[in-house]
């Protein structure tokens, strides 16, 4: 089955703007991916990587990319297509309560 990974970007006060009732049924919506087997995680603080030329591993605190949201998890899901995987994101908390979550295909090599 294809897999996708998903990218939740939200904050605080978009959490706190959603009603309880909303935020509770997207914590519900979570729990029924989890159970289909995603892997789930909460962003924590970004270390960017580089080792050009491979002459040696540099390091920098934060993150590469940056966005107007802060960035709150990821997730790896398995979906039939696009629009499964859209559907079942679709209630997540970061995609309800005021923030967003990208998805993309996971193409893995043969």
């Amino acid at each position: 089955m294809p897999r996708f990974i998903t990218i939740g970007y939200g904050d605080q006060a978009g959490y706190d703007r959603t009603p309880q009732a909303l935020r509770d049924a997207a914590h519900r919506a979570d729990d029924r991916l989890r159970a289909e087997g995603a892997m789930m995680g909460i962003a924590g603080p970004a270390v960017q990587v580089r080792n050009p030329q491979a002459r040696g591993a540099e390091t920098r605190d934060g993150p590469f990319m940056s966005s107007a949201l802060p960035l709150a998890g990821f997730a790896i899901i398995e979906a039939d297509d696009l629009a499964q995987a859209i559907e079942k994101v679709s209630g997540a908390p970061c995609a309800v309560a005021d923030g967003v979550v990208e998805v993309w295909p996971l193409h893995e090599p043969a």
